[in-house]
């Protein structure tokens, strides 16, 4: 049996292939469309017909690549940058309607604890205590534990993309002013909610998410061409010049930087700020990279066949 889970982010819509039968979310085809939905959003979040539009095309896309790729069962997805929509049960009934596709949504906290599931399956048991952080387009999620699914965790609307919109639209690069609100925003946030949530001394802190993996790179981790078993970590006291830099750059300036995508210079930034504030407040001092996210800790879920909440959102028939 080939598993499908299809992701709809908030700049990819990313398609991942998987045989039931190895027991591992190893990816045998992947697919991969940048509708960019978060491109020019309104600060409230509200998805426009031309997004939409490129949604519905992208899903739509997807959908034929896994009949071809022999997809029997699939679990299709929208990310925050949906579901946080105001308008969000419209564009779902649209997406619906033109593919046949149904999205479903995971909670913030469903997110952390199957991230934390894939990486943990990643690092294994002897990462012991494991604090994992991720920060995607909309939201950013924190979990901690010393099992297979976290202890505790929690997720808040401190994304890269979302507070890009929300802080840093009156320039490019933005101006002094709108970046200092912006850190302190995350700042006050997260000391908020960290603050009546009780964290113990992990032994191995974890990354996973673009984002993370960008800033390490931009920092002198190895390239992603070199395969993901290279080991790579982002360290909080290199990461602190950066953020002086990035807010003097021009998103195109930023594009040029190593391992700096195209679609994510503008939200950079926003993911370095909180990447640094999450680092600082927990008194971590570097984290490591892992290659596996939500997508592999969905996989994950139907292959080991254990219970983990997943929301209003479901695998279905596919072939």
């Amino acid at each position: 049996m080939r598993l499908g889970v299809l992701d709809v982010g908030s700049n990819t819509v990313n398609l991942v292939v998987a045989d039931a039968e190895s027991g591992l979310p190893l990816p045998v085809h992947t697919w991969e469309r940048r509708p960019r939905l978060a491109h020019r959003l309104p600060a409230d979040g509200t998805i426009g017909d031309e997004a939409m539009q490129r949604m519905i095309d992208a899903v739509g896309e997807a959908a034929g690549e896994a009949h071809r790729a022999g997809v029997n069962r699939m679990f299709a997805y929208a990310t925050a940058v949906v579901r946080d929509a105001p308008n969000r049960d419209e564009v779902l009934v649209a997406v619906e309607k033109a593919t046949g596709v149904r999205l479903g949504t995971l909670s913030g906290i469903e997110d952390a604890r199957l991230t934390f599931l894939a990486a943990r399956r990643w690092l294994g048991w002897r990462a012991g205590p494991m604090l994992m952080v991720d920060i995607g387009g909309g939201c950013l999620e924190v979990a901690f534990g010393r099992d297979r699914l976290p202890e505790s965790a929690m997720s808040l609307p401190l994304g890269a993309g979302r507070l890009t919109r929300e802080f840093l639209r009156d320039g490019d690069p933005p101006s002094p002013r709108a970046v200092e609100r912006l850190r302190r925003h995350v700042r006050d946030r997260f000391a908020e909610v960290a603050a009546r949530t009780s964290w113990e001394s992990p032994r191995t802190s974890v990354a996973a998410s673009k984002t993370f993996q960008q800033l390490a790179r931009l920092t002198g981790a190895p390239p992603l061409r070199l395969g993901p078993f290279v080991p790579r970590e982002l360290k909080a006291r290199e990461l602190r010049p950066w953020i002086k830099r990035l807010a003097a750059m021009p998103s195109p300036k930023r594009a040029r930087l190593p391992g700096v995508s195209p679609h994510r210079a503008r939200q950079i930034l926003a993911g370095a700020i909180v990447a640094h504030e999450v680092m600082r407040r927990l008194g971590v001092g570097s984290v490591r990279i892992c290659p596996w996210g939500l997508r592999e800790g969905i996989l994950l879920r139907e292959l080991e066949a254990r219970q983990v909440p997943l929301g209003n959102a479901a695998w279905v028939p596919w072939d």
